[in-house]
């Protein structure tokens, strides 16, 4: 008797189908839903319930047992409070990818190890290999669709408990799998909200939990072309929601915040979406984790990420330490945001990464 595999079905396609191929397989799947989300879970853009249907829908059509476990409270403490700190300290969190490490790999893995399983499969488009004992972390073949930048903040531990059934598919074929084996939700269109909290507007969502606190908006020179909310409310390279599209100078290009001088609650922008003010050569990030437990090597050539579907850009890392590490780029790198993930790769190796404190020229 092997043990079951618990899969994390979330009522869309990916990982109704994750669930069907391992049944296939002739594993013993166990499908489990994760409600992580309380607050205003009756409004439109909370979609739990639905997605609650649609996975217990997909799991009687494969035939497979499926229940719901509640995570909300671990999700506020684990997850949600770290998302609301920095933003308040102006920095642009990525909570998917602490949703990874914190819920869906640990709450949900401990909550799978209870049930008799040893292992946990999700719907993520990545890869596990295991090398003279150590497991790696590799993209996935779908370049298009390759999530291994969320997944980089995962240990040995979590690594070697996970199988990713989706890893060699496209996403074409595996929705062309579910229409063949009639899964319901074959055509429904991929999330795109906040980990768990839904597709939503995002600054109305936000000024519920932070205040708005105004101030000037400047050019790096000094000059004030306009009036912010809060510096919480804005992400370096943002172009859209400025309200100072008029106003008009030199060049006549469009505005893109480049700069948050938190103490004189200050947002700086710039005109021009290759000013310089915008590019970096360099980037400092801070809580460095590498999945192997070893540190990449200095000056060795990698590639990195430094957003989600960003293009691997070649780069060196020049210092290191126990949490810190500095990068080089062979060229500038646009819009290297506080908050956000460094992610460095070996060509396919997803090695690790770590919280970009800022960037530099």
């Amino acid at each position: 008797m092997t043990k079951p595999i618990v899969v994390g079905m979330s009522g869309g396609v990916d990982s109704s189908v994750t669930a069907l191929l391992l049944k296939q397989q002739g594993y013993e799947v166990i499908g489990l839903f994760m409600k992580n989300w309380e607050d205003d879970d009756n409004d439109e853009y909370c979609s739990s319930r639905q997605d609650l249907l649609d996975a217990v829908s997909v799991a009687d059509t494969i035939g497979i047992h499926i229940e719901a476990v509640n995570f909300a409270s671990e999700y506020k403490e684990r997850v949600f409070s770290y998302f609301l700190r920095e933003y308040q300290a102006g920095r642009t969190p990525n909570p998917d990818i602490l949703c990874n490490s914190e819920i869906k790999f640990k709450a949900f893995l401990d909550h799978a190890i209870q049930l008799g399983a040893d292992t946990i499969a999700t719907g993520h488009y990545a890869q596990v290999r295991e090398v003279d004992g150590l497991f790696q972390l590799l993209k996935a073949s779908d370049a298009s669709k390759d999530q291994s930048y969320f997944l980089y903040r995962l240990n040995q531990a979590q690594l070697s408990q996970a199988i990713f059934p989706l890893g060699k598919l496209l996403k074409s074929q595996v929705r062309a799998i579910a229409e063949q084996h009639g899964l319901p939700n074959y055509a429904k269109r991929d999330s795109t909200g906040i980990c768990f909290i839904g597709e939503r507007p995002f600054r109305e969502f936000l000024n519920r939990y932070l205040p708005t606190q105004p101030g000037e908006m400047r050019t790096p020179d000094g000059k004030i072309v306009g009036q912010h909310i809060g510096l919480s409310f804005y992400t370096i390279g943002q172009r859209q929601g400025l309200g100072i599209g008029g106003a008009k100078e030199a060049s006549g290009e469009p505005w893109f915040v480049s700069g948050k001088d938190m103490a004189n609650n200050r947002l700086i922008v710039v005109q021009g979406h290759d000013h310089a003010a915008l590019l970096s050569n360099r980037l400092a990030a801070l809580d460095s984790h590498w999945i192997s437990g070893t540190a990449p090597l200095l000056n060795h050539p990698y590639a990195a990420k430094t957003r989600y579907r960003q293009a691997d850009a070649p780069c060196h890392l020049t210092q290191l330490s126990d949490s810190r590490c500095e990068i080089a780029f062979d060229e500038a790198q646009w819009a290297v945001t506080p908050g956000q993930s460094v992610v460095l790769y070996d060509g396919e190796i997803c090695l690790g990464g770590a919280i970009i404190e800022q960037g530099q020229n």
